[in-house]
């Protein structure tokens, strides 16, 4: 598992906290998506299990509950992730399928430091889920005094089809969770949880990262070799590691962030076209379900393909994420009416897309009225 970037405010608060047996047993973490919100989880996870913590208020990452935990192998300590629904699943199977399907992703992120998952249906944290994470937060700890566990993304225990069973169950574990249990939530939309849910956690704000310590990460990493291409990455990240990742050049064409990539392109000539069948069409391409994903996905791309053409129409071509597409950038800012404001009103519609996708709404709807409102605003006149 990586080191935790940057936060260290937060985590020098948190830490203190941790070792002096004060922090309260439910937290929930939340911020920007991609921020490392379920990272700072699992370092504190790992600093709770550690048996000789630093003066600094760290995991020593030397004795053995560290480097377990650092493997996302410690038996004490749980992450429970969104992840989509298994096909063909009863629901007396469903608890083990999807215990099944949390290994294998685990797994992956084991494998790769700088994995991101890409799921082809929209994922939540169903009842089945829960009901485990409920079981074992029951039982005693395995190796240590204490079981942590993480819950990722937990505004997800609402399912698609708006059955509040997996929130209501796990708002009972808050209500009386076990003297060794710690609990930590993370959430971008933390007004989408239960009410009930958010008055009993401690809320800790998670601010996204200088785009400094965005680049340094995709560095020492090695996710990135070439320093201006971090820079100009870290720079397209909105402070936020995971979306870095996600905007990383694909190995290879079949790759989904690859794909996303080309499929952001389509979108910025289809909005730059004056033919509304073309926009519909595109919107009509899209899967009607599974808006979280490669359709979040698709948006960062789309993003970064406008901010691209902002640089180039605001006479900053330097900064371009896309160096290597600068030919169509310069052709496409050469069209009458373009306009700097009329581009940034655009990103803003795109952030408010994401937040539609966030609360499962249909992707064809929502790109429909997106393509069709970009369009307005980046041939629209600015405001004086």
């Amino acid at each position: 598992m990586l080191p935790l970037a940057g936060h260290a405010e937060i985590r020098a608060v948190l830490g203190r906290r941790a070792v002096a047996g004060t922090l309260p047993q439910s937290i929930l973490l939340h911020g920007p998506a991609g921020v490392g919100k379920q990272r700072m989880g699992l370092w504190l996870a790992q600093l709770l299990v550690c048996q000789k913590p630093t003066h600094a208020a760290e995991p020593c990452g030397g004795c053995q509950p560290c480097q377990m935990a650092a493997r996302l192998q410690h038996p004490d300590v749980h992450w429970f992730f969104p992840l989509p629904r298994p096909e063909g699943t009863s629901p007396e199977r469903l608890r083990e399928k999807l215990e099944g399907v949390r290994a294998t992703e685990l797994e992956a992120r084991r494998a790769d430091r700088l994995h991101v998952p890409a799921y082809e249906r929209t994922p939540a944290h169903y009842l089945a889920a829960i009901q485990t994470l409920q079981r074992l937060a029951g039982s005693r700890p395995a190796m240590g005094r204490r079981k942590v566990f993480v819950v990722g993304e937990a505004e997800l225990m609402v399912p698609q089809e708006s059955s509040p069973e997996a929130a209501n169950a796990f708002l009972k574990l808050l209500e009386e969770p076990p003297a060794d249990t710690t609990l930590i939530l993370t959430a971008e939309r933390p007004g989408a949880l239960l009410p009930t849910i958010v008055s009993r956690v401690l809320p800790v704000r998670v601010r996204p990262l200088s785009s400094a310590e965005v680049s340094a990460f995709l560095l020492e990493s090695g996710a990135v070799q070439d320093a201006p291409e971090a820079d100009r990455i870290a720079a397209a990240s909105a402070g936020a590691i995971g979306r870095a990742l996600r905007l990383l050049p694909a190995a290879g064409s079949a790759s989904p962030l690859e794909r996303q990539r080309q499929q952001g392109r389509t979108l910025l000539e289809t909005v730059l076209s004056s033919a509304a069948p073309v926009r519909f069409a595109a919107a009509h391409a899209t899967a009607p379900a599974g808006a979280r994903g490669e359709f979040l996905g698709l948006m960062d791309s789309f993003s970064v393909w406008l901010r691209d053409l902002l640089a180039v129409v605001s006479g900053a071509p330097e900064h371009l994420l896309h160096g290597g597409e600068a030919d169509l950038l310069h052709r496409a800012a050469q069209r009458p009416g373009l306009h700097p404001l009329g581009i940034a009103d655009a990103l803003r519609r795109i952030d408010a897309a994401r937040e539609m996708a966030e609360g499962n709404v249909n992707p064809q709807l929502i790109l429909a009225d997106l393509l069709r409102g970009v369009h307005s605003d980046i041939h629209a006149a600015p405001h004086v």
